[in-house]
């Protein structure tokens, strides 16, 4: 596929004049053609004027039409696979198997958000019939259904090129409401960024979607980024990325006139919980699988455990020495990009420096071509307790391990914990059992909750929960992965004493859809 280095803005690509960026190898810190250049402020107002005119025409197209679209991007992104398996690994050190995995998870989760919209069930559509009768005001007849919220602006993920960028979740889940997307590219895979722009514009073409129901532009965050924010006609932002990037979002959205929501994945130490029974009776399997999810993908998962506790005690010793091996025995991999190479190192420093922390399996910070070495930390909950340095993330492919003495001291130190992602909890029957109090704590402070198993590895299903209360995400309520991260662009509108032949097909007596509704209170199709 031959990359020209222009934006995407509607049915049109574009080139800008602005400040020009090039994809990097970060193996070798090769440079690779073409240039990226910044679009304009023009050319960002141009692309939000385009979604604000497709969205009338947009919102009121079938589940039928736009599943149709979805499952069209999903097939031109599958035609692109070899040249996207080519290009990746190039601009983002990850393996060309990584590549085509998460060319079948992107288009898996396209097809998943098509099945829903067709079926059209997920409106939640609700009826409450009139009662003119009644005693002692009439009742009036209300109908409500979920309605699409507007144009929506994504900030695609360096770490995840495709499942969590142009086509990914979020453009995914916002199609799939009703809403046109206009996407920031991010600078470290701008390659597979256009690749996979140029198939979501030609599925569009081809599925006869209006012009704007989908841009993509380069440029940085702190300009083309902020004037999406800022616009008035963009009405939601999707994110995944730093706390810093995140908050910055926020607050832009917050200071607005028509503040409008901002749904970031701002990053989480995944905390794992070996309990004493488990860690006697598996510890050694528990460190093999702890290690192979601590340096999956150089640790440059969202869901990748940055932290592990377990009592102070001889089987813990055990187990910190098999962890130990393991992580030195991990081959360094290459980091996404110099920028988040750099932060590992620099956390990992501050690890190594820190009195209350002995390094037991230290990163280099020698390596060259990006790369990061696994590393193991370990420190007392006494010291953890309280120190917000050792609660920040590190990330890439190390973990620090929490050690502490009492019940009590577990349980605070769970209390304490910020938002996170996930919690896993490795356990035995009679842990479970035990441990009660410290499930029900965890339960406040994740999304999703593992038990003997490992975080990373985010099945796309219609139950996940990818999420967590801040500072995990912006927003503890929702889902950046899973059908249920649709409700995110769409928001509840009742019909108050409307005709039944102008309401929505829907809400209307006969259920032309043949979709499950509330009827009077009561589920009905």
């Amino acid at each position: 596929m031959s990359l020209q280095g222009a934006s995407i803005v509607g049915l049109d690509c574009v080139r800008g004049d602005g400040p020009e960026a090039f994809g990097t190898n970060p193996s070798t810190g090769e440079q690779m053609q073409p240039a990226y250049a910044a679009v304009t402020i023009e050319l960002t107002n141009e692309a939000v004027a385009k979604a604000a005119a497709a969205f009338p025409v947009y919102r009121k197209l079938s589940g039928a039409l736009r599943g149709g679209f979805l499952r069209a991007i999903a097939a031109k992104i599958e035609a692109a696979g070899d040249a996207l398996a080519e290009r990746g690994p190039l601009e983002t050190g990850l393996p060309e198997g990584r590549f085509r995995m998460e060319t079948g998870r992107t288009c898996n989760q396209l097809r998943l958000f098509a099945t829903i919209i067709e079926d059209g069930s997920w409106v939640d559509a609700r009826i409450d019939a009139a009662q003119p009768d009644r005693q002692p005001i009439p009742k009036p007849d209300v109908r409500s259904m979920l309605q699409p919220i507007g144009p929506v602006a994504v900030f695609c993920a360096s770490n995840f090129p495709l499942a969590f960028s142009v086509a990914g979740g979020d453009t995914a889940s916002a199609l799939a409401a009703g809403c046109p997307v206009v996407v920031k590219a991010h600078h470290s895979h701008p390659g597979v960024a256009e690749m996979v722009g140029l198939a979501v514009q030609a599925a569009a073409k081809e599925t006869g979607m209006p012009d704007g129901v989908f841009s993509m532009l380069y440029g940085s965050g702190r300009t083309v980024g902020a004037a999406l924010v800022q616009h008035p006609d963009i009405r939601a932002v999707g994110f995944t990325g730093s706390h810093a990037g995140g908050r910055a979002l926020m607050d832009l959205a917050a200071a607005r006139p028509q503040p409008i929501p901002v749904y970031a994945e701002m990053g989480s130490l995944n905390p794992v919980f070996v309990l004493p029974g488990a860690m006697t009776d598996r510890g050694e399997s528990i460190a093999e699988g702890l290690s192979g999810s601590v340096t999956l993908g150089a640790g440059q998962f969202c869901t990748c455990p940055g932290m592990v506790v377990a009592a102070s005690n001889d089987a813990t010793e055990q187990f910190t020495d098999q962890l130990a091996l393991r992580q030195r025995e991990a081959s360094p991999a290459v980091m996404l990009n110099t920028s988040i190479h750099e932060a590992y190192q620099k956390g990992t420093a501050a690890l190594d420096q820190h009195l209350g922390v002995e390094g037991i399996a230290s990163a280099s910070t020698q390596n060259s071509g990006c790369q990061g070495d696994p590393a193991l930390y370990i420190t007392k909950a006494e010291d953890f307790i309280g120190d917000e340095a050792l609660a920040a993330e590190v990330f890439g492919p190390s973990t620090l391990l929490v050690t502490h003495n009492t019940r009590e001291q577990l349980l605070q130190l769970a209390a304490q914990l910020e938002g996170h992602l996930t919690a896993t909890v490795h356990a035995t029957d009679a842990d479970l059992a035990e441990y009660g109090d410290l499930l029900d704590i965890l339960e406040t402070k994740v999304g999703r909750l593992v038990i003997n198993g490992y975080p990373t590895g985010v099945e796309v299903c219609h139950a996940m929960v990818h999420g967590g209360p801040y500072p995990a995400t912006s927003d503890g309520r929702s889902t950046s992965v899973g059908t249920q991260a649709i409700f995110r662009f769409a928001r509840a509108l009742a019909y108050q004493g409307y005709p039944d032949a102008i309401l929505p097909d829907a809400l209307k007596n006969d259920n032309p859809l043949g979709i499950w509704r509330m009827v009077d209170g009561e589920r009905a199709k």
